[in-house]
């Protein structure tokens, strides 16, 4: 699975399933969105998470399990059983990586065993992971996984201190903030152009790359501007954010992966699918694709409906004006009245069909950072990696899978 699939999958609601495995991690970034470290304690109750992948069904499961944090390879063990569980109905597995394990350019033993049973794998690449594991072992590391036959990709993120008029606020597989302008902070970033020069001369075209922008989100409030409000009000901005469900750390299931949405309590009701402890995936699958609010957010964005059914002025922010739907009733009836039924699947399939013909860039210069876009997709002329080719490792039954942060 290479990384533009994984990101043409992303518009595609239930297409997918996030899993904030834990919210542990050793490393202590910065910008770090989740706030995560090794004092960090919280995540999904291992059993509750089992008995959930094991409730997926060859005919009704999300095309990916996305693996993600904190640091998903501290649990490598129950990562594996959640791999097995979603691969044996059909499910793919991807996993993202802050790569705390690849100092001096090796991967443990351990570690690797995990790796070959993946997908995909990605690896998180910024100015503040380079400050505890340098580039270059990750380059190294990268390397081995390649030559394990496994897909890879990177995540890179800017410093925040280009300049410019970038466009987008968020990740096309982990956490972010809505579609809209974004900061601009990233466009320029002299950071991110040696970054992608080092890959592409060590790699070539081999190595996909998903690049975004810092958002002031968990350690990174302080670090950057606030992010614009967004689109204009009259304009639909669809949300892909509220197309896969999440598993959050404490076990919740939300519609949205914003992280201010997996991190509030309590979740805005209308972004709440369910629990660990008391929902199965045919259960939230259900919630999820039958929300008229949720279709409607789909495939026009917040700030538009508050347009259309409210006349009270939307809050500044494109996830606001979301998280504040929970308090405007007129704008609940409204879509449930124009979602609802079978007008609301068809509304729904259009949404995805739409965006998917686009292709992954397009969603990406519309959430993440414009300028390198097209780097989630191989060069023209080049072909991509059959999903089906033979792995050089061939991978243990019970090993662990992919993920995404």
């Amino acid at each position: 699975m290479d990384l533009a699939e994984l990101i043409g999958l992303r518009p595609v609601p239930c297409g997918g399933l996030l899993v904030a495995l834990t919210r542990r991690c050793p490393m202590s970034c910065a910008h770090c969105s989740t706030g995560s470290s090794m004092t960090a304690s919280e995540e999904p109750d291992p059993q509750q998470l089992l008995n959930f992948v094991g409730s997926f069904g060859v005919e009704d499961r999300p095309e990916v399990v996305m693996l993600t944090g904190g640091e998903p390879l501290l649990l490598p063990e129950l990562a594996a059983r959640v791999a097995g569980l979603a691969q044996a109905k059909g499910s793919r597995v991807a996993l993202l990586s802050g790569m705390f394990f690849a100092r001096g350019g090796r991967v443990p033993d351990r570690i690797m065993r995990t790796i070959t049973a993946l997908d995909h794998f990605s690896a998180s690449l910024d100015v503040h992971h380079e400050r505890e594991v340098p580039r270059a072992d990750v380059l190294r590391a990268l390397g081995a996984v390649l030559d394990a036959g496994i897909p890879a990709s990177i995540h890179l993120t800017g410093t925040g201190r280009g300049g410019g008029t970038g466009t987008g606020t968020g990740s096309g597989t982990g956490t972010g903030t809505g579609p809209g302008p974004g900061a601009g902070t990233d466009i320029d970033d002299p950071y991110l152009a040696d970054v992608v020069a080092d890959v592409r001369r060590v790699f070539g075209a081999r190595m996909p790359m998903l690049v975004n922008e810092v958002r002031p989100l968990g350690r990174a409030a302080g670090l950057v501007r606030p992010t614009p409000p967004g689109p204009d009000d009259s304009l639909a901005a669809p949300c892909a954010l509220a197309a896969w469900p999440v598993v959050a750390f404490d076990g919740t299931v939300a519609a949205c992966c914003n992280q201010w949405t997996v991190d509030r309590r309590p979740v805005p009701p209308h972004l709440r699918l369910g629990h660990l402890a008391e929902d199965d995936w045919p259960t939230v699958r259900e919630r999820s694709l039958g929300s008229p609010v949720l279709r409607m957010l789909r495939a026009v964005g917040p700030r538009r409906l508050h347009a259309r059914y409210e006349t009270a002025p939307a809050p500044a922010g494109y996830c606001r004006s979301c998280h504040a739907l929970a308090d405007r009733p007129g704008v609940l009836e409204g879509a449930a009245r124009d979602a609802g039924g079978r007008v609301g699947e068809l509304l729904d399939r259009l949404t995805t069909a739409q965006q998917r013909a686009a292709g992954p860039a397009a969603l990406v210069r519309r959430m993440g950072c414009a300028r390198y876009a097209h780097l989630v997709e191989p060069p023209s002329g080049e072909e991509r990696v059959p999903a089906n080719e033979p792995r050089l490792t061939q991978a243990s039954s019970t090993a662990e899978a992919r993920s995404s942060r």
